[in-house]
């Protein structure tokens, strides 16, 4: 059985238990008298957002697929701090499972930089295709020098711009307006180079960004009109497209070496298996998003020409490729997919 704990109860263990916690990471504290292995897992999601069911049915099939031998402890809604703080755990072994943006884990494998680059798929296809194809699993097995492994992805969506009250249609648009981005270099090159004002904010700040005029708009996916109540003051969602930035489930590789083959089978297979069912859950997740944002009274703008947008930011894929080592060989990964090798 597996235990979720939440913001408040978090916070009431005090400095002193959370210091006990991080002692218990040790390899001794991995298995319990009787032999069962049991594992922390670490994200900064809600309950109710669709990657969290995802993370529910791995934990589930864990626990069903290895007959209980496998209990793993859920530290949700970031209670353990943000997803930087989480994988700093995990490289400490306070946790042994961290779900986070694939670009915040690039501190610690630079290739991971690629996943925020702009323009990378042509569509939803394309962006399965790559992300489920053989070259991509080399790659997410390449990091264990780095000290994890990455077990599956979770689509996160296209991205695209949201604002008070003007569509996004050019880049023009964009210029003296300040959006908010998440704190990646690939994020704050695309907003400059497309002429806007990149504003690095905490996720849940963007409500009162937008409602102060601190920012002019942000880009995430749909669900964030409704599942963070954006939509009550970004009543503009123009469908740029302009990343598919996945998330990784990854995981510890000392505490994957303590494993025996088929714990890791287990949970490798679970991983994959929730990431299937994860496909479906995000689809109807954003059907629902979109309908439940049009009755807060957002527009959706589509057809947007994005040429523009992507000759603007091309430039930044080089750069990118000259700087970071492991960037090619994910955007080698995801052409040879557009190929359909």
């Amino acid at each position: 059985m597996t235990r979720r704990m939440t913001r408040r109860s978090a916070l009431g263990l005090g400095a002193a238990a959370l210091s006990a916690a991080a002692l218990a990471g040790c390899s001794s504290g991995k298995f319990t008298k009787d032999g069962k292995v049991k594992l922390r897992m670490a994200h900064t999601l809600g309950d109710k957002h669709p990657t969290s069911k995802a993370l529910e049915i791995f934990v589930d099939e864990v626990n069903k697929r290895s007959n209980g031998d496998i209990g793993i402890e859920v530290f949700g809604n970031g209670v353990l701090g943000s997803e930087t703080e989480s994988i700093e755990q995990l490289s400490r072994g306070v946790v042994d499972i961290v779900r986070c943006a694939a670009p915040s884990i690039a501190p610690y494998s630079s290739g991971y930089n690629a996943f925020g680059l702009p323009f990378l798929f042509d569509d939803e296809e394309h962006y399965y295709r790559a992300m489920d194809s053989g070259d991509m699993r080399t790659f997410f097995d390449s990091s264990t020098e780095d000290g994890f492994r990455t077990l599956t992805y979770y689509t996160s969506g296209a991205r695209s711009f949201y604002t008070v009250d003007k569509a996004i249609e050019t880049p023009d648009d964009l210029r003296g307006f300040k959006i908010r981005v998440q704190n990646f270099r690939s994020q704050t090159e695309l907003i400059s180079k497309l002429g806007g004002t990149p504003l690095i904010l905490p996720f849940g700040e963007i409500y009162t960004g937008l409602q102060t005029g601190l920012v002019d708009g942000a880009e995430s996916n749909e669900t964030a009109l409704t599942d963070s109540a954006h939509g009550e003051v970004a009543k503009v969602f123009t469908y740029t497209e302009h990343t598919m930035i996945p998330d990784v489930l990854s995981f510890s590789e000392a505490t994957w070496k303590l494993l025996d083959a088929d714990h890791q089978k287990v949970l490798s297979e679970a991983a994959v298996a929730s990431t299937e069912q994860h496909k479906t859950i995000w689809s109807e997740a954003i059907t629902t998003a979109i309908t439940d944002a049009e009755a807060m009274g957002v527009t959706f703008v589509k057809d947007v020409d994005r040429e523009p947008f992507r000759e603007l930011t091309s430039g930044i894929v080089p750069e990118f490729v000259d700087k970071y080592d492991g960037v090619s060989t994910v955007l080698d990964a995801i052409e040879h997919a557009r190929k359909g090798a």
